[in-house]
């Protein structure tokens, strides 16, 4: 598998919810389980069936935070070496220049994306036109509703 890459925020992220999963939420499942089989018949025991479906999903969880983990190239912005240009880890601000409005986005690889905290992801379209550029370009960005135009008013390796 290759490298994985994480801002140091990100795995730390990851890293909770993996304690957080093994340290409540494994032992929790379990109990619900033991409970469950104490009630007798298993055949037509819907909180059984519903713990063990729960089970399920904290295990594969478990295994799929842990395999990111192991393969994560965890990447500190605050220590590269970018003379100026976006990068990844990067946090933008960009104007559009059709409506003016300005959004600020950090981008952050695929795992940790998420739009609501303005981290976009690297493979995103916008994160590739901005990859390589420096504050007072203007990058095109195709989007499902055409091309869009944006210049970049600051850059920050936070």
């Amino acid at each position: 598998m290759s490298a994985i890459p994480l801002t140091a925020q990100g795995a730390q992220r990851l890293q909770v919810e993996l304690h957080r999963l093994k340290t409540v939420e494994r032992p929790d499942v379990i109990n619900a389980i033991a409970e469950a089989r104490a009630q007798g018949d298993l055949s037509e025991n819907a909180e059984y069936d519903a713990a063990r479906e729960r089970q399920g999903f904290i295990e594969g969880r478990i295994a799929e935070l842990e395999g990111t983990l192991s393969n994560a190239q965890i990447i500190e912005p605050a220590t590269l070496e970018a003379d100026g240009r976006i990068v990844f880890g990067a946090t933008v601000e960009i104007e559009d220049l059709e409506s003016g409005n300005t959004v600020t986005y950090q981008i952050v690889g695929d795992v940790e994306a998420d739009i609501r905290a303005n981290k976009i992801s690297i493979s995103s379209p916008v994160a590739r036109a901005l990859i390589g550029k420096t504050e007072g370009d203007v990058v095109e960005v195709k989007a499902p509703a055409g091309i869009r135009e944006y210049e970049i008013l600051s850059i920050n390796y936070v």
